[in-house]
């Protein structure tokens, strides 16, 4: 039986300085953490803003009913209610917590087959921001007051994206702009 040799070991190279792995200062490292949550901090905040919200004074029920005839009166169906406040209610003891949040609180899932098929055919990424969502509550600590919004799309991609998410905003700022009047 014939063996082979093992392979003789390559001769090192010495590394050139500038190759060498560096460590970094400890103070770098703080001020880099530093940086990093600040980034993190101002993303935070831009998200945000990414939500557009109206109140109006009066009955829940009443605002939720123009709500829902706001999005019908454009040829478009809800395909899903999510019931926010029952969950927190449901789930509030589950997680150790007792604050209530909401009196109510829901949101609506819906689409327009017209304005999606024109976002997504601008770029098929923005499948993501589809279905839209309009939300709804009162805020248990001022009851009567309810507040209306719904997640803007961005201003993203080429200029046919960006056409198309505008369309989308204008919709969803015309569905609850009419639900607040």
């Amino acid at each position: 039986m014939r063996t082979s040799a093992p392979p003789s070991p390559s001769p090192r190279r010495p590394r050139h300085p500038d190759l060498a792995p560096r460590r970094w200062p400890r103070h770098l490292s703080k001020v880099g953490l530093a940086v990093i949550s600040v980034v993190f901090a101002c993303t935070l905040s831009a998200a945000a803003q990414d939500l557009k919200t109206y109140r109006k004074k009066g009955s829940y029920e009443d605002v939720k009913f123009e709500l829902n005839d706001a999005v019908i009166r454009r040829g478009l169906a809800i395909d899903y209610t999510g019931h926010i406040n029952q969950m927190l209610e449901r789930t509030g003891a589950d997680v150790g917590s007792t604050k209530r949040v909401y009196a109510n609180a829901e949101f609506f899932l819906f689409c327009s087959a017209k304005l999606s098929r024109d976002m997504i055919e601008a770029d098929a990424a923005n499948v993501g921001y589809c279905p839209y969502v309009v939300f709804i509550y009162e805020a248990a600590e001022t009851p009567g007051e309810i507040v209306i919004g719904y997640r803007r799309p961005p201003a993203a991609g080429n200029d046919a994206s960006r056409k198309a998410l505008a369309a989308i905003d204008a919709l969803l700022d015309g569905i609850v702009k009419d639900a607040v009047k």
